[in-house]
């Protein structure tokens, strides 16, 4: 409807006659300039719409007086919940305030009589976080990488590249296969092509047959088939034992589930133990400090291999200790395998490639495709399938984050509570992603790009990728694993921080506080990193947070950062260029002092 220009002035007239109204007696109903302003906002549009019918119709139209529409503050309460104004006209107001956590640090915008009235709003699964609500590495290190110029990002772990072209030209032939119709909810549990496809693989995998509809479930991302997974074996006061350091994600799943974190540390060995020397080493296993940590209330052994953020690649021997300490702590006991880097073990144990390349030379092994080389299924030991929820994703094989498909891989009897559970968290998975993935996984058995799989071609470019990395924090002074020596996996390196490195750090920043930093303490390991990212636009990830708050603050964790070298050739120069800066910077440091 055009209106005419006294029309649209006669609206104007009423609504700043409206305000002015407000503020006279905003002092006696004790509403609050704020509360004024925004009512009168909320206000705007029914005016307009009255207005809006006056004009299109000849019939006159009645107008609600300002006295009655205060009357009728109560509805207005409700549509500015946010404020939660409360308002006696003998009693002093109060505000209780719903707002999250405040990831800047400060809440210095509150007003002093402000009442945080927690027990109002904050749930139990809330609460069961405890002091884990606040900003965590990822917020913090993400708000930094936003303000900073960030030439190389080698923090957080996803690739910087597009999918490879078999699952792009997967994804559109599903997305245009109106036939299929896959725009559309699928079975709940799982896309019926995706989860037979899983169930084929997997029971080459396991060297059983697997049951496509009873043993696989499909998840939102390998996050949610771990979530779901705790959700269903975790009761109040159970146990979970993590290896430390540990994918900061497993704490708060566990505490969310209702469970208590066991930590059992992996030593690090270095290779030269001799005094002040800075070398590199492998993180080990110790069998009696899984065995200390089983109690009766053992309910899950949480596994992680290729292990992030370590790159560790756990042994047989290593394995068959797991497994014993499964049997030891009782029946009740499962684990749950995260083995969402299995097709990048870039640097194999040798007996497991011999024992591997015997089954080839034999013919037990018909695709060496489907074997994943180096990588233990830990289902596939002894008496472990029955106790073991194996969980993987495809978005590290497929540099495919965003596509978010995980899937849980078991017996029925640990299954079938997930998928009672699935409707009430999700209907389903993507199926476009889905049927997608589906069409994508044979195609990944064939040659590529002169490899005899993808497979084979993503570890051969992941061993090139460390390499390069690798190259460059050496020559920078960080001390990083002998893979020759040292089975990897993944697509981080777990470097140790040199001397130099250590006395190029400025001082005021070691030790100064930090909200998101665990204890509120930027210890070595932060303060290198955050100093990277604001001054010489490299962001990596400090290793604090991948370990208990207790044994950070005890400084287990000051001599290392996790970097990532899932990233162009491009991106890990740009940082070679700048550790190289840094080096010498340290070198300097080191010489003055």
């Amino acid at each position: 409807m055009n209106f005419n220009l006294k029309s649209s002035l006669s609206i104007n007239i009423i609504i700043i006659s409206f305000l002015t109204y407000l503020v006279k007696i905003d002092a006696k109903m004790k509403l609050g300039f704020p509360s004024s302003v925004l009512i009168t906002l909320c206000m705007v549009q029914s005016f307009e719409n009255s207005f809006v019918a006056s004009f299109s119709s000849t019939s006159s139209t009645s107008f609600v007086s300002p006295k009655t529409i205060l009357n009728s503050r109560n509805k207005f309460k409700i549509d500015t919940s946010l404020l939660d104004v409360v308002n006696t006209d003998n009693a002093e107001s109060t505000e209780i305030v719903d707002r999250a956590p405040c990831f800047d640090g400060s809440c210095s915008s509150d007003p002093d009589e402000v009442v945080h009235d927690e027990s109002s709003w904050v749930g139990e699964a809330t609460t069961r976080l405890g002091d884990m609500t606040g900003p965590t590495v990822w917020t913090e290190f993400g708000r930094l990488s936003q303000e900073n110029h960030i030439s190389a990002n080698l923090g957080q772990g996803f690739p910087d590249w597009v999918p490879p072209k078999f699952a792009v030209d997967s994804l559109v032939e599903a997305a245009l296969d109106v036939a299929k119709s896959p725009h559309q909810y699928t079975r709940t549990a799982g896309h019926p092509n995706l989860v037979k496809r899983l169930a084929g693989r997997y029971s080459t995998h396991m060297d059983r047959e697997i049951d496509p509809m009873g043993e696989v479930a499909v998840t939102i991302g390998a996050s949610q088939a771990l979530y779901l997974s705790l959700q269903t074996l975790i009761k109040p006061g159970d146990e979970v034992i993590l290896f430390e350091p540990f994918f900061d994600l497993y704490v708060n799943q566990i505490k969310l589930a209702g469970g208590t974190p066991v930590y059992v540390p992996l030593t690090f060995v270095p290779y030269d133990e001799s005094e002040n020397a800075i070398s590199g080493g492998e993180w080990v296993l110790e069998p009696e400090n899984l065995e200390k940590a089983i109690t009766p209330k053992t309910r899950t052994i949480l596994l992680n291999s290729p292990h992030n953020p370590t790159g560790k690649v756990f042994t047989q021997p290593e394995m068959e200790y797991i497994a014993k300490a499964v049997k030891m702590a009782g029946p009740q006991c499962v684990v749950l395998s995260d083995e969402v880097y299995k097709y990048i073990v870039h640097s194999p144990p040798a007996e497991q490639m011999v024992a591997e390349e015997e089954a080839q030379f034999s013919g037990q092994l018909q695709n060496p495709s489907l074997s994943c080389p180096g990588h233990i299924h830990f289902a596939s030991l002894p008496d472990m399938w029955d106790r073991t929820i194996t969980i993987s994703s495809a978005g590290k094989t497929f540099s495919a984050t965003g596509w978010q498909v995980g899937w849980c891989i078991g017996p029925k009897h640990l299954i079938s509570p997930i998928h009672q559970i699935i409707p009430y968290v999700q209907f389903c998975a993507s199926t476009v992603i889905q049927e997608a993935l589906a069409r994508a996984l044979p195609k990944a058995d064939e040659p590529y790009e002169g490899f005899s799989s993808y497979y084979d071609y993503l570890r051969a470019m992941y061993t090139r990728k460390r390499d390069l990395l690798g190259s460059a924090l050496k020559s920078t002074g960080f001390a990083i694993p002998d893979y020759n020596l040292t089975p990897g996996g993944g697509f981080f390196i777990f470097a140790r921080i040199g001397k130099d490195i250590a006395a190029a750090i400025p001082k005021e920043r070691i030790m100064a506080k930090n909200i998101a930093a665990p204890g509120g303490i930027a210890r070595q390991d932060w303060a290198l990193c955050q100093w990277l990212v604001e001054e010489k636009g490299i962001l990596c990830i400090p290793s604090s947070p991948f370990f208990s708050k207790e044994r950070a603050l005890a400084g287990a964790s000051d001599e290392f950062v996790r970097i990532a070298f899932c990233k162009t050739d491009d991106t890990i120069k740009e940082a070679a260029q700048a550790f190289s800066i840094l080096s010498e910077e340290g070198c300097k440091t080191t010489a003055t002092e």
